[in-house]
Parts: C-alpha cells; sequence; structure tokens
C-alpha cells in the first residue's frame, strides 16, 4: 500500500515533505578538505543571491602554482553550469590532488575554480536553474540571472588568458570539445583530447551536438555560452570539454583531469616558444 500524505486536521489540507534536494555542500566537501590541508589552494563563497528565499552563493577557488620567472598567468575553470551535469565538479578534486603531488604542472598558474555554476539546478538535478532559464545561454545578453551576473563579473575582472569550461553530454558515445578565442584554442584541445583518450574514445562523428565536427573539435557554438567577453581584440583561449555522460563515472573523471593537466603544460610550453620568437 502506498504511503500517503499527512493531513492538518484543522485545515484538511495536505501537508507534503519538501523535495529531496542534492547537497552543495556534500559536493564540495573533498575540495574544502583540499584547502584545510594545502597552502596553495584557497576557497571562498561569492555571489550571493536570493532564490525563493533562499540565500544562494557561487563557490570560488583559487590554486597557485609556483612562482614562475614571468607574468602569473590565470586562467579559469568552469563546470555545472547544467545542474544535471556535476561530472567537472566531481573531477576537480582530482585535479587538484594531481596538482598537490606534482605542483609543477600548475608553475606560473592562478587557476581560478568556479566548481558549481549552477547551485539550485544542481540541487533540482535539472540542466536549468529553478528560474527555468538555461544558464548558458545567458552570457553577455544583459541578462538578470545573478549567477551569470556573477559570472560575467568575475570574467571580466581577471582577464583570463584562458577559460576552460567542463561539460558532459548524455547524447554521446565519446569525448570531443569545442574552441574559440585565441588561435592557440586549436593547438591546446587536441593534445588535451588525445590524453583524455587513454580513458574514453573520442567522438569522431561529422556532426556532434548540431555542430560540424573533425576529429572530435567544433569550431562553431550556442549563442549565450558562458565565454569571454566578446569582441576582444587580444581574447584568452577558450575551451569546452564534453565527456560522454553515461560512461563510467571514474572515466569521465580521469579523463578530464588527464585534458586540463594536458592544457596546462602545452600552453605554458607555446607561450615560451612565442616569447623566444
Amino acid at each position: 500500500m502506498s504511503a500517503l500524505p499527512e493531513f492538518q486536521h484543522d485545515t484538511h489540507e495536505a501537508v507534503f515533505p519538501a523535495p529531496q534536494r542534492r547537497s552543495v555542500q556534500r559536493l564540495l566537501q573533498p575540495l574544502d578538505h583540499l584547502v584545510s590541508q594545502s597552502n596553495r589552494f584557497i576557497g571562498a563563497s561569492h555571489g550571493h543571491f536570493q532564490r525563493d528565499g533562499l540565500s544562494y552563493s557561487l563557490p570560488r577557488y583559487l590554486y597557485v602554482g609556483p612562482r614562475s620567472g614571468g607574468d602569473v598567468i590565470r586562467i579559469g575553470i568552469f563546470a555545472t553550469i547544467h545542474g544535471d551535469e556535476p561530472e567537472g565538479a566531481l573531477a576537480l578534486p582530482r585535479f587538484v590532488q594531481g596538482l598537490e603531488r606534482q605542483p609543477e604542472i600548475a608553475e606560473g598558474y592562478a587557476l581560478f575554480i568556479y566548481p558549481v555554476c549552477n547551485p539550485t539546478g544542481f540541487e533540482d538535478n535539472t540542466r536549468h536553474a529553478r528560474s527555468g532559464r538555461d544558464l548558458n545561454r545567458e552570457f553577455w545578453k544583459q541578462t538578470d540571472q545573478p549567477e551569470v551576473r556573477f559570472l560575467e563579473s568575475e570574467i571580466w575582472m581577471q582577464s583570463f588568458h584562458g577559460i576552460i569550461t567542463l561539460h558532459s553530454d548524455d547524447t554521446s558515445h565519446g569525448l570531443y570539445g569545442f574552441v574559440k578565442g585565441n588561435v592557440l584554442s586549436s593547438a591546446l584541445i587536441q593534445p588535451a583530447l588525445l590524453e583524455a583518450g587513454r580513458f574514453l574514445p573520442r567522438n569522431h562523428g561529422a556532426r556532434i551536438d548540431g555542430f560540424n565536427a573533425e576529429s572530435g573539435v567544433i569550431h562553431e557554438g550556442y549563442p549565450g555560452v558562458l565565454q569571454s567577453i566578446p569582441d576582444l581584440s587580444h581574447p584568452p583561449f577558450e575551451i569546452t570539454l564534453e565527456t560522454p555522460q553515461k560512461a563510467p563515472l571514474h572515466r569521465q573523471v580521469d579523463a578530464l583531469v588527464a585534458a586540463l593537466q594536458t592544457i596546462l603544460v602545452e600552453y605554458r610550453y607555446l607561450q615560451a616558444i612565442a616569447q623566444n620568437i
């Protein structure tokens, strides 16, 4: 027999239990633990806003690599802009752990990490925010969505050299990615997908997610996605990594960690070559 909702005897109205929501705090526990153990990793909440009478904020972490001889390279890493795609957020603790073991990978870098860009969507396990909007179609459109406005302000203020966005795709059988911005974007994504390919196959389809693709790389994109300020004369590199969501989670995590580490190593190498030309 199915359980019936309880009733208030004075009003005879059904009292249904509050909807079960996933915990952002629990998702962030591994990152917060790393903050407590590391002298290079810092965590804080920013972008406070209200939704349905509840208070929310967007977590931001900063990993500062060992100093190098040049200017600090600022990279923004964004995950869970779609609330039902937490795979990127789950990969980030492993990524930071790898940097703790091999800090030379992050030499010269300041990595700004935004693991949960859509906290209400994550809580509800929905693609959209609780406002009903797809936040990844709202950027640089004078939106009223507070999550997007905060992330836009971060992108503006930090003047990133590179932006990496982590997604998972439940319609793809393999890895792929989007590139735009700096010409180095294409040079970075190929070795990143190659390394990630040690853990998951690549999607070699001629069309992926409705776009023309070559070797798992797409050069177009949807309007309003999380990206740098439009029409910059010197844009950062911009890479979106997509894992096949139906693949085993541990393989998606391993693939994303490998891709992120490769991007850091390759970008520093390419910058060194450019300075010597």
